[in-house]
């Protein structure tokens, strides 16, 4: 292990370290949440809710983090989330979150907000999950999702509480913006960075040019620097279950929806054939004020019938993780902290943080008593004392 990792012991040491590493519109922009942060300072405080009862003398011995997710196998019930732009705070980083994944045998989703191609990604890293944000009409919708089965995904995951752009006034505060605007405060920033500036900036554009978005559409989306970005971005508010229920229909692999906090939503999900769907609020990045997704879980495991259920959203603990396998998610996913990771040590960081929560699972799992995750029940949780 390097040096510059080997201080990092867990995944909230990767903050700080990667404050010093980007640029602070940067670091705003992958930090920040919307508006007052409520939701985004809840969805921490929903763990603490929770208080675990183990159980004492069970051989834990041989205690197994084997996750079964969509019918594959897994060696944690930990996935990597999607995150728009990463290859901009990390060189190629769609890809270093993709192969990292992959090396820990863990799920990963690649974000539709992506500066990357899919096919590119997929390509080195067989099995990643391709999030997408819908564009504007069924004849694009339909370009996309064939595009998105060519580049051979398995699994196809919906984003769908996007309809509007919510108010991220930290990020006009921290001068970040979508499209990217050059400035002098911008300049700045990048020269008093050196590390990202030419490990990560510098080096995009000399080898590869300047990013634009790659998978909005069936084509090429707009550069960062295009107020066309505007348009690509702004385009959801038209979205409602008959889109899912044409994609449903038109999409042969698995199909996920995410974002959803409703029952009713998961019921609905269940009906049009939907394999699974990611309980979130987008990490506290939409609405201000939201219900947390721990909150939401009971019911809407409840609702899903059997269908999968997933969870993102505040999961920062390996302790995180085993209370949402116990209110009846399958696994979760983590986004910032491995957008943190990647920031400071590539590939390398990435792999470090995936085992540090890992192992957090694994030695949280023979303290409770629970040799393997089906083991992780609700009778494991009582109410914290407030």
């Amino acid at each position: 292990m390097s040096k510059r990792l080997r201080h990092l012991l867990s995944l909230h040491d990767f903050e700080a370290a990667a404050r010093r590493v980007l640029p602070k519109p940067l670091f705003a922009y992958v930090s920040g949440a919307v508006e007052d942060g409520v939701s985004e300072r809840a969805n921490r405080r929903s763990f603490e809710r929770y208080a675990f009862r183990p159980r004492v003398l069970v051989d834990v011995s041989a205690c197994s983090t084997q996750a079964t997710v969509l019918g594959t196998s897994y060696a944690a019930p930990v996935g990597i989330a999607p995150m728009g732009i990463s290859a901009l705070s990390s060189y190629r980083g769609d890809l270093v979150l993709a192969r990292a994944a992959q090396a820990a045998q863990v799920p990963c989703i690649m974000s539709g907000s992506s500066l990357m191609r899919l096919e590119e990604v997929v390509s080195e890293a067989p099995g990643t999950w391709f999030q997408a944000y819908l564009p504007g009409d069924g004849a694009q919708i339909d370009a996309l999702i064939d595009r998105v089965a060519a580049a051979g995904v398995g699994t196809l995951v919906l984003t769908v509480d996007t309809p509007v752009a919510a108010n991220r006034e930290n990020n006009v505060r921290a001068g970040f913006s979508t499209p990217l605007r050059p400035s002098l405060g911008l300049a700045w920033q990048g020269a008093t960075h050196p590390r990202w500036l030419f490990g990560t900036f510098l080096r995009t554009l000399w080898r590869h040019g300047m990013p634009h978005f790659e998978n909005n559409y069936a084509t090429r989306g707009a550069p960062i620097l295009s107020a066309r970005v505007l348009r690509d971005f702004s385009d959801r508010g038209h979205l409602n279950w008959d889109h899912a229920a044409a994609i449903r229909r038109r999409w042969a692999g698995r199909m996920v929806i995410k974002g959803v906090l409703h029952p009713d939503d998961a019921r609905r999900a269940r009906a049009l054939g939907m394999d699974g769907v990611i309980v979130s609020n987008h990490g506290g990045r939409q609405l201000d004020g939201c219900m947390t997704p721990l909150q939401a879980l009971p019911d809407v495991v409840d609702a899903a019938g059997g269908m999968e259920v997933m969870l993102d959203s505040g999961v920062r603990r390996g302790s995180d993780v085993l209370k949402a396998l116990a209110l009846g998610a399958r696994c979760v996913f983590v986004g910032r902290p491995f957008n943190y990771a990647a920031a400071v040590a590539g590939q390398a960081g990435v792999a470090h943080a995936v085992h540090l929560i890992v192992a957090e699972v694994r030695r949280n799992m023979g303290l409770l008593g629970a040799v393997d995750l089906a083991a992780v029940q609700a009778d494991h949780l009582v109410q914290a004392v407030p």
